[in-house]
């Protein structure tokens, strides 16, 4: 078996390759990272967005979230974090912290995603996205924030299985310490 990597296809945002016997996805711009913000506004408030996703062929609930460097070559994590945010749900963070990072489907692509927790909210706009993104911004109440989630199941939206552990680590450090 080679270990040779093999281009299949490569299109505008996506490198299909094959290693070996084993075929996956690569970004073909970014840094092949991504930010999942996870902010709660001064009233106790759970962010969420909801968009349409072409590749779903539905509407998803997620934390706000986007591409590390896509537009911006010297994109960190926390910039694209802060950029994200404000773009996607109108609301500026005081504070960021980079939680985690790893991958999002490993048999699958080499893209990775960073926890990041925003903190000390300001609302500085509308959000929506930007192009044709049309998001929908959700302020959930905390503690009503999974139930508020199964409905929106329940009404055949697509849930981001990340929501739970974005909703976890709102109170605690992936060590399982106290959030600061």
């Amino acid at each position: 078996m080679s270990n040779l990597k093999q281009t299949l296809y490569e299109g505008q945002w996506l490198r299909l390759v094959r290693i070996g016997h084993w075929e996956s996805c690569e970004r073909t711009h970014a840094q092949g990272m991504a930010v999942i913000v996870i902010a709660v506004t001064p009233d106790d408030e759970v962010l969420f967005v909801e968009q349409y996703r072409i590749p779903l062929g539905a509407r998803t609930i997620e934390m706000p979230a986007g591409l590390v460097g896509d537009d911006h070559a010297e994109d960190t994590l926390v910039d694209a974090a802060r950029r994200e945010l404000i773009e996607e749900t109108g609301w500026s963070a005081g504070r960021v912290d980079v939680l985690l990072t790893g991958p999002t489907s490993s048999g699958m692509s080499n893209e990775r995603i960073a926890f990041v927790r925003a903190r000390e909210l300001v609302r500085v706009g509308e959000g929506g996205g930007v192009d044709d993104e049309n998001i929908i911004v959700h302020a959930v109440p905390r503690a009503q924030a999974p139930a508020w989630l199964m409905r929106k199941r329940a009404e055949g939206y697509e849930l981001d299985l990340k929501l739970w552990a974005g909703l976890w680590m709102i109170d605690h450090n992936p060590d399982g310490s106290p959030a600061a």
